[in-house]
């Protein structure tokens, strides 16, 4: 796992007013701002104050607050004259899901009917493995849940 320091962080910087930006939420906990590149008209992230890379490096109260923040900011481009026919939420967790910057961030991406935006799926992706695979699968992540 790939994991730069806050001295290196983009994110770290932008928070220490290295870059300009455009927020649209700001608390003592996170910023929400409008990402430089885009998906559609709208595109907008939510940072944590704290650098923290991984999802997983998340207390479940700052997740949970990241979580209702993006929420209220998902309803706010729903509701402006901005064009939305729906969201997407994405966390990119680890340079395998497409992290590219390793301080934790979740996207808010408006979606327009037809924008060819999206994951890209082929017939592999929708085996249906036995019930048996599953239970096994259902184990090995509950003997890791915390609690």
């Amino acid at each position: 796992m790939l994991n730069t320091g806050a001295k290196d962080c983009i994110f770290c910087q932008i928070l220490q007013g290295g870059y300009p930006i455009s927020e649209v939420y700001s608390d003592d906990v996170c910023v929400g701002l409008m990402t430089v590149e885009p998906v559609n008209a709208g595109h907008a992230m939510v940072i944590p104050r704290k650098h923290l890379p991984y999802l997983s490096d998340l207390p479940p109260d700052l997740a949970g607050h990241l979580f209702k923040v993006a929420q209220k900011i998902a309803a706010a481009i729903k509701h402006s004259d901005i064009p939305c026919d729906g969201i997407n939420m994405f966390v990119a967790d680890g340079e395998a899901a497409g992290q590219e910057v390793f301080h934790f961030h979740l996207h808010i991406y408006p979606r327009i009917e037809g924008d060819g935006f999206g994951f890209k799926y082929d017939k592999r992706h929708f085996n249906k493995p036995p019930r048996k695979e599953l239970d096994r699968l259902a184990g090995l992540i509950r003997q890791k849940l915390t609690r």
